[in-house]
């Protein structure tokens, strides 16, 4: 067993790696500006940087004030906001493709084990029954000897959702 879970880490690990490398300049730009500004070292750079403008245009360090109604703190401020904003919003929109491939990756794994579940539960029903095994009789068996249609599922949750918001709409 240790085998097979060291092969899929090895395996998943070497894949991250291809798609590291496979990053665009700017996805790896938008990673690094990301990674630094949900730092600390930003945040305390930030509040050295405003508390000294701040200071310093009120009077208090005995300075000429350069921007006196703090104005030019302002627009600073809200330029830098929307670029970090943009650069999060690029890096979660990568992160999110990742977690898609990794979400598919999971079902089909999933999907691949129902299958495989379902061949065993056909194969120790046939078992039980030349035994002559009591359990081999009971009346779920047959349903779990059948494969799950992802997409039938998928239509079952849609028609209770939708059962569920006409029942909210007509409360």
């Amino acid at each position: 067993m240790a085998q097979v879970v060291e092969r899929n880490i090895e395996a998943l690990l070497q894949r991250q790696q291809a798609e590291d490398k496979q990053r665009t300049w700017q996805d790896r730009t938008a990673d690094a500006v990301t990674k630094f500004t949900g730092s600390m070292a930003f945040v305390l750079i930030h509040l050295v940087f405003f508390a000294g403008w701040i200071l310093w245009n009120v009077g208090w360090l005995g300075l000429k004030p350069f921007d006196p109604s703090l104005v030019i703190l302002a627009m600073e401020a809200s330029v830098e906001a929307i670029f970090l904003s943009t650069f999060v919003l690029i890096s979660q929109n990568r992160m999110a493709a990742l977690a898609d491939k990794r979400a598919d990756l999971n079902l089909q794994v999933s999907l691949l084990s129902e299958h495989e579940i379902t061949r065993l539960v056909v194969l120790v029903r046939e078992i039980a029954q030349k035994m002559d095994i009591q359990e081999a009789q009971d009346p779920e068996i047959p349903e779990l000897a059948q494969d799950v249609h992802p997409e039938r599922v998928l239509d079952t949750i849609e028609q209770y959702q939708q059962k569920i918001e006409q029942e909210k709409k007509a409360d």
